[in-house]
């Protein structure tokens, strides 16, 4: 007796062949599932803030008259742009996988060198990274805040996403949605830390 919101906006980020599987995909589930997806991951477009949820007809009433009152609108030309897209590169989703594998494969090769330790993620576009051999004194905060000031190195802190975060952890995110040039440039910078 419990309804399912599952937050699926990398569903075309999923790399090394693994399919995304969704809580849609199974009947037991679907009837109490709602799915938030989202354009902006997919096309390139995080900015835009344009997403979408699929959920069985009953549940989308409901949800709809809570939207009404959170969203007060969606900004058409975007919603003009992303159709037009996607009409004119249908392909685009099926090589969206490969795209940032690549990237992927990339900064990780780049990164084997460093006094980083990680472990390739399997969909998304962050690559997590265990710092403990570089500055366990500092926590992920600390360690995001430093690697920005002294070596020009933007993370993300995950303990952020956490309401206690595990004590000891030393994790920050690493992007590498970027340039090619860009992820060489900061890889060179973490493999001197």
């Amino acid at each position: 007796d419990i309804y399912l919101l599952s937050d699926e906006v990398y569903e075309h980020l999923v790399f090394d062949g693994v399919p995304h599987v969704s809580v849609l995909a199974h009947a037991e589930l679907y009837s109490r599932a709602f799915v938030v997806s989202s354009f902006g991951k997919t096309y390139h477009v995080t900015g835009w803030k344009t997403g979408y949820v699929v959920a069985p007809p009953a549940l989308t009433a409901e949800l709809r008259k809570v939207h009404q009152y959170v969203n007060f609108c969606c900004v058409t030309p975007l919603q003009f742009a992303l159709a037009d897209f996607m009409a004119a590169h249908p392909e685009h989703v099926d090589e969206l996988p490969a795209f940032y594998q690549a990237k992927r494969d990339l900064f990780c090769d780049l990164l084997a060198p460093s006094r980083l330790s990680f472990t390739r993620v399997a969909g998304t576009y962050f690559q997590l990274v265990d710092y403990s051999q570089i500055r366990p004194d500092l926590d992920d905060v600390a360690m995001s805040l430093w690697m920005t000031r002294e070596h020009g190195v933007a993370s993300i802190p995950i303990s952020v996403f956490y309401q206690h975060p595990p004590q000891g952890q030393r994790l920050v995110r690493l992007c590498f949605a970027k340039r090619e040039e860009t992820l060489q440039q900061a890889a060179e910078k973490l493999c001197v830390i």
